[in-house]
């Protein structure tokens, strides 16, 4: 049931009154068209070349996949999810053969499915209760296998199985020796290697000669480097694909001799991590690179895939990334998007460098005007170059604008450039968007990284109150209407912006964002475990020390309203994590609304349940920051009431 304080509409006297300069912003852009389902996305291109299959939603709004040929208009759909919506597909090399991947209401336990495309009968192969279910490889030398990893024998272990897609039967691969996390297969579709934690927070690489050979230790990397992985083998399963930090700062990409050890830089860059490759499924060559500071750069290991990307510079508007291609490599999917171009995707023939075009993901966006989104960097009070992004309402002054920070979640992740849905949501009300790569994000070395160890509700979030102190010294932000936002790592961020710093935020919107670092280190899912040395010495350890950066024992200093949101089946962050903050906050009279869902987990991913909470959170910021918002729609019937 959802559980809310906030009546869902507010007259639009009130909210007109709130902004003086809003006859100048452009017409607001419905709820629905930024936060509902795309019309069409995520094509892939079969391995012969002649079908797509995308997802797109059905006539009762749920996201499920659609097969068509190229050149064709015999569009189906072929699969008939009930409610959640399908997110993730892919082909595989068997004739007619489609495979999903999907959870419970948000239990991330998830299934592989598989859809017969002559028949369109769907089969579960992973029909275990309880077990979460990650495919590991697919091969074309192999059409009818899969290979996944699943923890059926121990919650908290994974082991790999090989799937017959043919018959279903599931036969046990590889088991786990009780401390691995990843598993690599080579190219004959072998599983060679292992990754293991350390005691010191490290990861060991193990490596076998073949499926009956023992395992010896490859390489070591230790806590700096833990970031470091395995992209694959070479052809002949002589070289490994490593994207690692060792010896330097930032990630870099690296190919390694399995037999002599010897390593060989390919490509790097001094002020920024790897980023993504594209490979040659012929080859298994890296043919280009990519580097990510402010935006994305790729650059080109092959003069053939030099001039492709050349020619798709110019194709279309936006900025083209290739997301798929054919077993041939001749025809790639390309997806153009930028801050203010709804994402279009096209067939690229490279033979004779032709794009047509697909779809576009959302065309009703095209009707409206959209922020662009600007790199700054700013300056931490300890020197740090923290790259942000401002995204600033179109046809106001950006001057003493009401603003919200933005808090990315992680936290070892990072924001990056492009299309946002919420920064255009929140920049058409009228809010300037600041959104922050405290330290601790990924993406700018390992120095930038490690440098948010134990820094939990304090550097880090320093990060963020020096990124407001900017935003108001420029002239930008009215130091009176900051709101902070979130999810997970942003939405616990939030709290610690409202206990924290109790000053400096106007309200504080937090969404499946943990209030006490006690529970939720003691509730993380089972097959997190093997890593919890690394959440110690990222995070912190000692029941004294995480009570001290945790908003839950703070709440007491709370003095503005205050949003939660949460999914009851978050396995994460469970739903303790914001009804223990819920309830210390009414029992001490504080404002506060909260937002429960029953059917979702980490984050709100069916449309009508996110765009019910944008509603309620974009009331919310109205009143309590100044922008503007979209009438709510009169709840359906078969809604959550009030409580």
């Amino acid at each position: 049931m959802s559980r809310f304080c906030l009546p869902l509409f507010l007259g639009a006297s009130l909210l007109l009154a709130s902004l003086p300069a809003r006859a100048e912003l452009p017409p607001l852009i419905p709820r629905k068209v930024l936060f509902g389902n795309p019309v069409k996305v995520s094509p892939a291109i079969s391995p012969d070349g002649k079908r797509l299959a995308y997802l797109a939603p059905d006539a009762k709004d749920v996201l499920q996949v659609w097969v068509q040929t190229i050149g064709k208009d015999d569009a189906r759909q072929v699969t008939k999810d009930k409610k959640r919506g399908i997110s993730i597909h892919l082909w595989t090399y068997a004739p007619n053969t489609l495979l999903y991947v999907q959870d419970t209401e948000g239990d991330e336990n998830y299934h592989v499915y598989s859809v017969n495309l002559e028949d369109n009968v769907v089969r579960d192969l992973t029909p275990f209760q309880g077990v979460r279910a990650t495919p590991l490889g697919l091969n074309r030398e192999f059409p009818n296998r899969l290979l996944v990893t699943m923890n059926v024998r121990n919650r908290k272990l994974f082991d790999v199985y090989r799937v017959d897609l043919t018959t279903g039967a599931v036969v046990l691969d590889t088991p786990n020796p009780g401390d691995v996390v990843g598993w690599v297969a080579d190219n004959k579709f072998r599983v060679r290697l292992a990754q293991s934690p350390t005691p010191d927070g490290g990861m060991e690489l193990r490596h076998r000669a073949d499926e009956k050979a023992e395992w010896k230790v490859l390489l070591k990397w230790d806590m700096e480097d833990v970031n470091s992985r395995v992209l694959g083998f070479n052809k002949d399963n002589t070289k490994l694909w490593l994207a690692t930090s060792e010896g330097r700062d930032t990630q870099s990409l690296v190919q390694r001799d399995v037999a002599t050890g010897k390593e060989k830089l390919i490509a790097s860059d001094p002020r920024a991590d790897f980023a993504g490759a594209m490979v040659n499924p012929n080859t298994y060559e890296i043919e280009a690179v990519a580097f990510n500071r402010e935006k994305v750069k790729w650059k080109a290991l092959d003069k053939d895939v030099e001039a492709d990307l050349a020619a798709l510079a110019k194709g279309a508007p936006g900025e083209p990334r290739v997301i798929d291609s054919d077993r041939a490599y001749k025809t790639w999917v390309i997806a153009y998007a930028s801050d203010v171009v709804p994402t279009a995707y096209y067939l690229y023939d490279r033979p004779t460098k032709k794009l047509t075009k697909l779809f576009v993901a959302r065309p009703e966006l095209a009707k409206y005007k959209l922020a662009p989104m600007k790199p700054v960097t700013i300056k931490s009070r300890d020197g740090l170059e923290l790259v942000a992004y401002l995204t600033l309402p179109v046809g106001v002054k950006a001057e003493k604008l009401p603003m919200v920070l933005m808090v990315h979640g992680g936290p070892w992740a990072r924001d990056t450039w492009g299309y946002s849905s919420n920064a255009q949501w929140l920049a058409n009300r009228g809010y300037a968007v600041l959104q922050v790569n405290y330290r601790g994000s990924t993406g700018f070395g390992k120095k930038f990284l490690h440098a948010g160890n134990r820094e939990w509700a304090a550097k880090m979030h320093d990060d963020l109150i020096d990124s407001v102190n900017w935003a108001v010294k420029q002239g930008i932000a009215d130091p009176k209407r900051v709101a902070i936002m979130g999810g997970s790592y942003g939405g616990y961020a939030a709290l610690v912006g409202v206990t924290f710093t109790p000053d400096v935020f106007c309200c504080g919107i937090s969404i499946v964002g943990p209030s006490n670092l006690v529970t939720l280190l003691n509730s993380i899912p089972p097959y997190w475990e093997p890593m919890k040395k690394q959440f110690a010495l990222r995070v912190g350890e000692g029941e004294a020390f995480l009570k001290s950066r945790s908003p839950l024992f703070k709440a007491e200093a709370i003095r503005v309203p205050v949003l939660i949101g949460q999914g009851a089946n978050d396995p994460r962050v469970k739903q303790a994590e914001s009804e223990q903050i819920v309830a210390a906050l009414r029992k001490a009279k504080k404002p506060v609304e909260y937002v429960l869902f029953p059917d979702e987990g980490h984050g709100f991913r069916r449309p009508a349940n996110n765009i019910r909470f944008q509603t309620i959170a974009e009331a919310f910021l109205a009143k309590h920051v100044g922008g503007r918002a979209e009438p709510a729609e009169k709840p359906a019937a078969t809604t959550s009431a009030p409580r």
